[in-house]
């Protein structure tokens, strides 16, 4: 069974169409689009919109970061002190 409707393939390449020839431009903004997944996603949008067979979007998309390994901590060191020399002070 087809997971896609023939309007839902109309409508991505239709938006692939338009991506190519410059002229898709996302929701509110109105930014022209660049990437061929959002291109992919403003077709599937519309379909859905018109009622084609389309599976609903999926749920977190977003990246997860990976939280950094918390190290050890040792015995904290203890700094030397600087060597501070006196310097003679010449007259120029």
């Amino acid at each position: 069974m087809a997971k896609y409707s023939r309007g839902a393939q109309k409508a991505v390449k239709g938006a692939m169409h338009k991506k190519k020839r410059g002229k898709l431009k996302s929701g509110r903004s109105g930014k022209r689009v660049k990437s061929r997944k959002q291109a992919i996603a403003i077709g599937l949008s519309e379909a859905r919109k018109k009622g084609a067979k389309v599976p609903p979007p999926k749920k977190g998309t977003k990246k997860k970061t990976k939280k950094k390994a918390s190290r050890k901590k040792g015995p904290a060191r203890k700094k030397a002190p600087a060597n501070r020399s006196k310097r003679s002070k010449t007259k120029r």
